[in-house]
């Protein structure tokens, strides 16, 4: 089957230019599940593949919610095989999602509690609508967030709010979230997907082998000294001159034309 041709299991996927447009689809909560999460892995992996492809965009179908996280009636009955092939392929979906190689935008339209919290915070921009509430309250039922929450929630909010919102259970609104760095940009109720393809549209005009290097960079932040990364950030700089899109990108300036990017 081609990858025009893929079915993603409660994923939609739409292609508008070099933007790939994914809407959750699992009514009424787009609760995740194990396979809607391997669709999501094979998803990411497929628009790697994809040059055309430089920006993806994330968000829920309807105007409630983005997601609601996992469905606990999974967890039910304790069984922690369960548990673990679960909280695998929440692992694998997300990890998948903070590694693609071209911009991740999450376009929260609703709830995003748990899992699907997790899902934006994957991505590497986030924008929510007003009516949005965001949450990680996996402690209030005996459980912890393990698709990434304890790790990417304190980088972005710092200890202190990471704290209150996990451990305090406390969710939060839209202009909170804002407030506190979760998210990067508030628009009006049904205005997120939009406002994210306009972002996608300007990552567009960015050389893709650029935006590669440079996303790698800065999640190189997280984990590494910056006496290590910065004779890397120099070397890398120096290997974009392997690529067609540097020679395109520095001739296209001079002579005073949009560049023709070809993400080589």
């Amino acid at each position: 089957m081609s990858q025009s041709q893929a079915v993603y299991t409660n994923l939609k996927l739409e292609k508008r230019g070099h933007t790939a447009i994914v809407t959750l689809q699992n009514p009424p909560a787009h609760t995740w599940t194990a396979d809607s999460l391997k669709a999501l892995t094979q998803l990411v992996k497929d628009l790697d593949a994809d040059r055309e492809i430089y920006a993806l965009v994330i968000t829920g179908d309807g105007a409630k919610f983005f997601s609601a996280g996992a469905d606990l009636k999974v967890f039910a009955d304790g069984d922690k095989a369960t548990a673990r092939a679960m909280a695998r392929r929440f692992g694998e979906a997300f990890e998948a999602l903070t590694a693609f190689r071209g911009v991740s935008i999450a376009a929260i339209n609703g709830y995003a509690m748990g899992g699907g919290l997790e899902c934006a915070l994957a991505c590497d921009i986030r924008i929510a609508e007003e009516h949005a509430q965001l949450a990680l309250p996996e402690a209030t039922v005996g459980l912890l967030p393990c698709a990434g929450g304890t790790q990417n929630l304190p980088w972005l909010v710092g200890e202190g709010w990471a704290k209150r919102m996990i451990l305090c259970g406390e969710r939060i609104d839209a202009v909170t979230a804002k407030a506190i760095g979760l998210v990067e940009q508030v628009v009006a109720g049904g205005a997120a997907l939009e406002a994210a393809i306009k972002l996608a549209e300007r990552v567009a005009r960015q050389s893709p082998t650029s935006v590669a290097a440079c996303k790698t960079l800065i999640q190189s932040a997280r984990g590494n000294p910056l006496k290590q990364i910065l004779p890397i950030e120099r070397e890398v700089f120096v290997d974009l001159f392997d690529t067609q899109d540097q020679k395109e990108g520095v001739t296209a300036f001079l002579q005073k034309r949009s560049a023709e990017w070809r993400n080589a």
